[in-house]
């Protein structure tokens, strides 16, 4: 008598991962490990990168920054978008993080370090202006005083008309754009990244205009 199907044993299936899965993983150990400090569960969608990304494509010539890169998937949005890769610099604060970006895209310029000493970091390179600054940071859960000083730094490089291009998982801005005499805008939102996401555009505000606020 043989035994019913259900019964015999089945052949456990491989599950292989992919370059993404894996980095996944890495980023939520490492979230596990400092909340505060990582910001997100997991890393950026493609979906949300690649709508970063299209707000950058034509901002014209200049250096592109990107702040808090984590593993890459805006960073290689950009590339894809056709950010060339000598217009493009990576800072990253996390030592671990830093050397996985390291090893994933040796073309680039990636500097380890604090985005409050943004202008620091940059001047070695001889950059003392960007074209953008693209920004993975999680603002609103930063200090106050720390935030303020980040985007002091961001804007003493951009230019009127040159773009801050920062994303949140809020329902609201997560900068205080009259306080600190900027517009913004939400420039998309992202419905496919876990969580949902808004891409906001910030530029500074151009003397004697005032902002229609939205959220």
């Amino acid at each position: 008598m043989t035994r019913p199907e259900s019964n015999r044993s089945k052949p456990r299936r491989l599950v292989l991962l992919d370059e993404q899965d894996k980095e996944a993983m890495k980023f939520f150990a490492m979230w596990l490990k400092s909340p505060t400090r990582i910001g997100a569960v997991v890393p950026s969608s493609r979906h949300l990168a690649r709508a970063m990304a299209r707000e950058v494509a034509s901002v014209g010539h200049g250096v592109i920054v990107e702040l808090g890169a984590g593993t890459g998937s805006v960073t290689r949005a950009l590339l894809e978008a056709g950010i060339p890769r000598e217009r493009l610099v990576v800072v990253e604060r996390d030592p671990e993080l830093h050397r996985l970006l390291k090893q994933h895209f040796p073309e680039l310029t990636i500097v380890k370090g604090d985005a409050r000493e943004l202008r620091r970091l940059l001047a070695p390179l001889g950059i003392r202006e960007a074209a953008a600054v693209v920004s993975s940071l999680p603002l609103i859960s930063i200090p106050k005083l720390t935030r303020t000083r980040i985007l002091a730094e961001c804007f003493a490089l951009l230019g009127e008309g040159r773009p801050l291009i920062q994303f949140t998982y809020g329902p609201v801005s997560p900068i205080d754009r009259e306080r600190l005499g900027l517009t913004g805008r939400v420039a998309a939102r992202v419905w496919k990244n876990l969580p949902p996401a808004s891409v906001w555009r910030y530029e500074r505000r151009r003397a004697g205009t005032r902002e229609r606020r939205v959220a």
